[in-house]
C-alpha cells in the first residue's frame, strides 16, 4: 500500500508540475529593428520549455538563406533547498530582404506539453544599401588611420527637430541623437545649450542605450538617442538653440608594421577622443492670435474640463469640496487656477492643487486636479456659477472655451457653537477652531504654599555656585588633551582612516547607483589606498603592494585577508579601463571593499 501511495503521489506532483509549467511558458520572436538591404541577418525564435512542431508564418518579403538551426541550453539552480530547471531552445533562421521597406513578420506557433503557443510579431525597417563601400584601412601612421576613420560623415551628432515652425507656448520635441559608422566606445562631458527663451521638460531615457540602424543621406549609421527635450517657447518671434557639444571615445585598430610571424595574427586597439559640435538651431515662434477670451491664461494644446461636488444639500458651518479636472495634452505646468465665484457669505480657503504630468514625445500629458474649500455660515438657496476655462486648439489654430455646469445648494439652518470645529478638507487638512476669541477666567481654587526658608546659603546655592567651575575645569582638562592629540598628524590619520575611508565609498555608491564605471573604480582605488596610508602612516612616495604587504604583516593582519587586499586593488585596477561595464560586478567590487575595511579595521586595532 505505501508504494501504491507513493506512485500516486508522485504522480499527482509531476501533473502539478506539468499545469505550473504551462502557465510559464514564454515562445518570443526577436530580429533586429533596421537592416540594410542585401545584409543577412537572423530571425530567432526562443521558447522556455522541451517543445516540438514550429511552424513560422510565410515570409513573402525574405528569401531563408539558412535554417533552421536548433540550439539548447539547460541550467539548474538550488536555492533555500528549492530546485529551479531552466531549459531554452532557440531556433534561428538566416534571412535576406527581397526588397526596401517596413514589413511585418506574423506570429509563429509551437506546441509544448500538447498545447499550442504563439509568439509575438517582429517588425523590420529595410534601408537602402550604402551609396558608397566603407573606406578601406590603407597602411600607413597611426595618425593617419584615426584621421582616416574619425572623419565628419563617419561619425556626428545631430538635432533632430520634430517642427521649426510653432506658436507661442506650442511644443516642438528636439532630440539629440549620435550616428556613427565607426566603433564608438563612450560619449564624455556632454554640454547641452540653455534653451533661451523656451520652458524645458526633459523625457526620460532608460540607462542603457539601444543601438538602431538609420539611413541618412544614402549611408547606413549606428545611431542611439543621447538626450530628448520638449521645448515650449516663451515669446514669439526667431529663437535660437545654440550647438550642443560633447566628447566621442572611438577605438580604432592600430596598423604597424609586420616583426614576425605571430604579428599578423594579432591586432592592437587604441581609444581616440574626438569632439564633437552639433548644428544651431532656429526655431520660428509665431504670435497667438487676437484677440484672445476674456479667460485664456496662455493655455496651449488640447484639454478638457469636468467638475464635481461633494453635497447640494448641508447645514450652515458645514464645509463643501468642488473638485474641478484639466486633462489632455499642451503646456500643462503653465495652466493656472480657475477661480470659481462662491456666494459673498461663504468662507472660501486656499484651492489644493494636485498635478500628474508625464513628458512624452507628444507633449506633456495628464491631469490637473483642483479641490476649492468653502463653507457658507448662513442658511438659504445659493448658485454656484459655473467656471470657464479658455484655450488654444493648436489642431484647428482657433481658441476654444469648456464650461461646467452650475451648481444649486440649498443650505440650512445648523447648530451655532461657540468653538464649533469645521470639517477637514478632504480628510487631510485641519481647517481651523472657530469662535475661540475668548479665553474664560479660571474660577478653580488655587493651591497657596507658605514661604519660610531662604535659598541663599542651602547647600543647593553652594552646589551651582561650585558647579559651573568644576565644569570649566574639565572642559579645559579635556581640549588640552584633544589639542595634544590633533598635533600628533599619523596618530590623527590613524584615528580617522576609517571615517575618511566611508566617505570616500558613499562618493563610490552614488556613482555605482549613476553607472559611472571609471569614476566609481577611482574612488574605490582611492578609498583602499588612502586606507592603508592613514591607518599605517604611510608617505605617499612609499605606497606599494610590496610595502603594504610588509606593513600588514607586522600589524598582524592575516596572509588572507593581506592578499584579498591586493586582489580587489589588481581588479579595480583591470575593470578602470575594461570595456565591460557589468553593473552586478561593480556592486560586489563595493561590497567586498566595505566588507574588506571593515575587517581590517578590526585587525589593526588588536
Amino acid at each position: 500500500m505505501k508504494k501504491i501511495d507513493k506512485l500516486i503521489f508522485l504522480l499527482l506532483f509531476a501533473l502539478s508540475a506539468q499545469s505550473v509549467w504551462a502557465e510559464d511558458v514564454s515562445f518570443t520572436a526577436s530580429a533586429p529593428g533596421a537592416i540594410p538591404s542585401g545584409t543577412p541577418f537572423q530571425l530567432v525564435y526562443t521558447v522556455n520549455a522541451s517543445s516540438k512542431d514550429l511552424r513560422i508564418p510565410e515570409i513573402p518579403d525574405f528569401d531563408i538563406v539558412a535554417g533552421p538551426f536548433t540550439s539548447q541550453s539547460h541550467s539548474t539552480q538550488i536555492v533555500n533547498g528549492n530546485m529551479t530547471s531552466t531549459t531554452t531552445i532557440r531556433y534561428t533562421y538566416t534571412l535576406v530582404a527581397k526588397k526596401e521597406g517596413t514589413f511585418t513578420i506574423g506570429a509563429a506557433s509551437i506546441v509544448v506539453n500538447k498545447q499550442k503557443y504563439q509568439s509575438n510579431s517582429v517588425t523590420i525597417k529595410v534601408l537602402p544599401p550604402d551609396e558608397e563601400a566603407p573606406a578601406s584601412q590603407n597602411s600607413g601612421s597611426q595618425q593617419n588611420i584615426a584621421t582616416q576613420q574619425l572623419t565628419a560623415d563617419n561619425l556626428f551628432v545631430l538635432p533632430v527637430v520634430s517642427r521649426y515652425k510653432v506658436r507661442e507656448q506650442e511644443y516642438t520635441l528636439v532630440t539629440y541623437k549620435i550616428y556613427s559608422r565607426v566603433d564608438l566606445v563612450d560619449i564624455q562631458a556632454p554640454k547641452f545649450p540653455d534653451f533661451k527663451g523656451f520652458l524645458v521638460q526633459e523625457i526620460d531615457l532608460p540607462q542603457q542605450k539601444r543601438l538602431s540602424m538609420e539611413n541618412y543621406k544614402g549611408k547606413n549609421y549606428n545611431t542611439f538617442i543621447l538626450r530628448q527635450f520638449l521645448l515650449y517657447p516663451q515669446t514669439s518671434g526667431t529663437l535660437k538653440i545654440s550647438p550642443m557639444t560633447c566628447d566621442a571615445v572611438v577605438r580604432i585598430r592600430s596598423q604597424q608594421q609586420v616583426r614576425s610571424f605571430f604579428d599578423s595574427f594579432f591586432d592592437t586597439y587604441q581609444d581616440v577622443k574626438k569632439s564633437l559640435s552639433s548644428a544651431a538651431v532656429n526655431i520660428e515662434v509665431l504670435p497667438l492670435p487676437k484677440p484672445a477670451p476674456a479667460d485664456f491664461s496662455g493655455a496651449v494644446g488640447k484639454f478638457t474640463l469636468s467638475s464635481n461636488i461633494n453635497k447640494s444639500s448641508l447645514s450652515a458651518n458645514e464645509s463643501l469640496t468642488i473638485q474641478l479636472k484639466i486633462s489632455g495634452n499642451g503646456n500643462m505646468k503653465m495652466i493656472k487656477t480657475p477661480t470659481i465665484k462662491f456666494p459673498a457669505d461663504f468662507e472660501v480657503y486656499e484651492p489644493k492643487v494636485i498635478n500628474d504630468f508625464t513628458n512624452t514625445t507628444s507633449g506633456v500629458t495628464g491631469t490637473k486636479t483642483i479641490e476649492y474649500l468653502a463653507i457658507p455660515r448662513h442658511a438659504g438657496k445659493f448658485t454656484i456659477p459655473a467656471v470657464t476655462f479658455s484655450y488654444f486648439d493648436v489642431a484647428s489654430q482657433s481658441y476654444k472655451t469648456l464650461s461646467t455646469s452650475a451648481y444649486e445648494l440649498n443650505v440650512e439652518k445648523g447648530t451655532s457653537t461657540a468653538g464649533g470645529v469645521v470639517t477637514n478638507f478632504t480628510n487631510q487638512e485641519q481647517v481651523r477652531l472657530l469662535g475661540s476669541d475668548i479665553r474664560y477666567i479660571a474660577v478653580n481654587d488655587f493651591d497657596i504654599k507658605p514661604f519660610s526658608t531662604f535659598f541663599v546659603g542651602t547647600w543647593r546655592f553652594w552646589f551651582w555656585i561650585w558647579c559651573p567651575l568644576l565644569i570649566t575645569l574639565l572642559l579645559v582638562v579635556f581640549f588640552r588633551k584633544k589639542a595634544k592629540e590633533n598635533a600628533d598628524i599619523a596618530l590623527m590619520r590613524n584615528k580617522h582612516a576609517n571615517k575618511v575611508a566611508r566617505k570616500r565609498l558613499k562618493v563610490a555608491a552614488k556613482n555605482l547607483k549613476l553607472g559611472n564605471k571609471e569614476v566609481f573604480y577611482d574612488e574605490v582605488l582611492k578609498a583602499l589606498w588612502g586606507y592603508v596610508s592613514d591607518k599605517l602612516a604611510m608617505p605617499i612616495a612609499e605606497l606599494n603592494k610590496e610595502n603594504i604587504a610588509a606593513r600588514l604583516q607586522s600589524k598582524e593582519v592575516t596572509d588572507a585577508k593581506i592578499k584579498e587586499f591586493i586582489d580587489l586593488l589588481n581588479d579595480c585596477e583591470f575593470a578602470r579601463y575594461a570595456p565591460a561595464d557589468d553593473a552586478k560586478e561593480m556592486d560586489n567590487v563595493y561590497s567586498r571593499t566595505m566588507a574588506l575595511i571593515t575587517e581590517m579595521e578590526q585587525m589593526i586595532k588588536k
